[in-house]
C-alpha cells in the first residue's frame, strides 16, 4: 500500500525552499577565511583547514539522501551517497531512499541504491517489500530490477497481499499495469494464492474489479501449456508481438538473449516489427538492447529504420549503447533522416547520440536527409531540427559537396534557405 505516502510531500517543499535560498547543504563547510584566503596560506594549509572541517552528522546526510529520493534527484544522490549517506536509513515512518526509489519508480535512483547496498528485502511500515511497492504503482521496469536483484518474489505484507495482489487490487486496468503483471508472471511470482484479507485470487481480483485487461493477461499466463521449446516459443511471442506468451515462456525459463536462425534476439525481433509491449516485458527482464544480429543491427539501431518513438522509448531504459554502428557504419539518426521520421529525429537528438556522425558512405543524418530525401516537407523539417539541435551543417560529403550544395543542386529551395541562416 503506497497511496498511505501523503507524509512524504513536506521534505520535498522544505528541500525545495531550501535550495531556493540557495542552500547547498550537503557539502562541507569551508576552511576559514583566515587560512583559505591569507596570501601566505600554503595548499597543504588550505588543506589541513579542510580536512579538520566538522564532518556533516550521519542523521543530516541521511535525512538529505531521503529528500534528494523524493524529489528523484540522483546526481545530487549520488553526491550524498559519496559522502556516506546510507541508502538503507529510514524516517520515521520507515522510508528510505532505496524504498522510496521502488514506490516512486525512480528507476536510475534504483540502481544508484542497488549500487550500494541497498537491504534489497527490507520491509516498510506495512511489512512490504520494494517488489509490492512497485507493482502496487505499475511501476514495471522497477518490478523486473528488483526481481533480478534477487528481491523475495512472494511476500506477503501485513494487510495479506502480495506484490501481484496488489497490482491488480489497488491498479488499474492500463498499459502500465498490464507490463507490470506481465513482468510479476515472467519473474516466476506465485499466480494463484488467495489474498487472507481479499479472499481472492489475483485473476478472481481482475474480475471482481472488471479489468478485462488483466484478467485476460491473468488467464492466459495461468492456464498456458508450458512450451516444449520455452526457446522457440520466446522468439515466435516476440515476432508476433505476443506480449503475454512472452511472460509465458521467461516463466517456462526461455533463455532471454536466445536467437534465431540470423542471430537476432527477441529483443530485436520485438523492435524490428515495432512490437512495443513485447519489448517493455524483454526490457524489464534484462533483455540486452545491444545484441547484434548478422547484419549487424542491434535493436537500438533498428528503431532509427522504423522510426517508432514508442519503441526509442521502450529501449532507454535499458541504457542501449548509442555509438554502436549499423552495417553501413551509421548511428541511428542516419536511416531516420533518409526514411523522413520526423518524431524520430526530433526525439532522438535529445539523447547522446552524435547526430554529426559520418557513416561508411561519407554522409551524416543530415546529408543523407537531403540526397536521399525528396526535399518535401518532412525533410525540410528534418533539416531544421538538427540545425537546431547543434548539427553542424558545415560537414561536406566525401566529394567535399556541403548540404548546402546538395540542396541547391537539387532544388530544395526550403532546405537552402534553412542552411543559409
Amino acid at each position: 500500500m503506497i497511496r498511505r505516502l501523503v507524509v512524504s510531500s513536506l521534505p520535498v517543499a522544505l528541500l525545495l525552499g531550501a535550495c531556493a535560498s540557495g542552500g547547498v547543504e550537503e557539502v562541507a563547510p569551508r576552511p576559514s577565511p583566515d587560512v583559505a584566503t591569507s596570501p601566505s596560506a600554503t595548499p597543504s594549509d588550505a588543506a589541513a583547514a579542510a580536512s579538520e572541517a566538522p564532518a556533516v552528522p550521519q542523521a543530516r546526510l541521511d535525512r538529505r539522501l531521503r529528500d534528494a529520493a523524493w524529489a528523484n534527484d540522483v546526481p545530487r544522490a549520488r553526491r550524498l551517497v559519496e559522502q556516506g549517506a546510507d541508502v538503507n536509513a529510514k524516517d520515521d515512518t520507515q522510508q528510505s531512499a532505496y524504498l522510496v526509489a521502488t514506490s516512486e519508480g525512480h528507476l536510475d535512483l534504483l540502481r544508484l541504491t542497488l549500487r550500494n547496498g541497498a537491504r534489497i528485502d527490507d520491509k516498510d511500515s506495512w511489512n512490504g517489500t520494494g517488489l509490492i511497492r512497485a507493482a502496487e504503482r505499475g511501476h514495471g521496469l522497477v518490478v523486473g530490477e528488483l526481481l533480478r536483484a534477487g528481491i523475495e518474489r512472494d511476500h506477503v505484507n501485513r494487510i495479506g497481499y502480495q506484490a501481484i495482489h496488489e497490482a491488480i487490487w489497488l491498479g488499474e486496468d492500463t498499459a502500465s499495469y498490464a507490463t507490470t503483471v506481465r513482468v510479476l508472471a515472467a519473474g516466476g511470482v506465485e499466480l494463484d494464492r488467495v489474498s487472507p484479507s481479499a479472499g481472492l485470487t489475483p485473476l478472481q481480483m481482475a474480475r471482481e474489479r472488471g479489468y478485462d485487461g488483466l484478467e485476460r493477461i491473468l488467464t492466459t499466463v495461468t492456464t498456458a501449456e508450458e512450451p516444449a521449446d520455452p526457446n522457440a516459443a520466446l522468439l515466435r511471442a516476440a515476432r508476433t508481438g505476443d506480449a503475454d506468451a512472452v511472460a509465458v515462456a521467461l516463466r517456462a525459463g526461455a533463455d532471454i538473449e536466445t536467437r534465431d536462425d540470423h542471430e537476432r534476439t527477441a529483443l530485436l525481433l520485438a523492435s524490428t516489427y515495432d512490437h512495443v509491449a513485447a519489448a517493455q516485458v524483454l526490457v524489464a527482464m534484462g533483455a540486452d538492447p545491444d545484441a547484434l544480429d548478422d547484419r549487424h543491427d542491434t535493436p537500438w539501431l533498428v528503431t532509427g529504420v522504423t522510426g517508432s518513438v514508442a519503441m526509442l522509448e521502450a529501449l532507454l531504459p535499458a541504457n542501449p549503447d548509442l555509438t554502436i554502428q549499423n552495417r553501413y557504419g551509421g548511428l541511428s539518426p542516419i536511416p531516420a533522416g533518409e526514411r523522413g521520421h520526423v518524431d524520430y529525429i526530433r526525439r532522438v537528438v535529445r539523447t547522446d547520440v552524435d547526430i554529426d556522425h559520418v557513416n561508411d558512405l561519407g554522409w551524416t543524418s543530415m546529408l543523407e536527409a537531403i540526397i536521399l530525401g525528396n526535399g518535401s516537407e518532412p525533410y525540410q523539417e528534418i533539416v531544421r531540427i538538427l540545425l537546431d539541435a547543434g548539427a553542424d551543417p558545415a560537414i561536406a560529403d566525401r566529394e567535399g559537396v556541403t548540404p548546402l550544395q546538395h540542396a541547391e543542386q537539387r532544388g530544395y529551395d526550403e532546405i537552402a534557405a534553412l542552411l543559409r541562416r
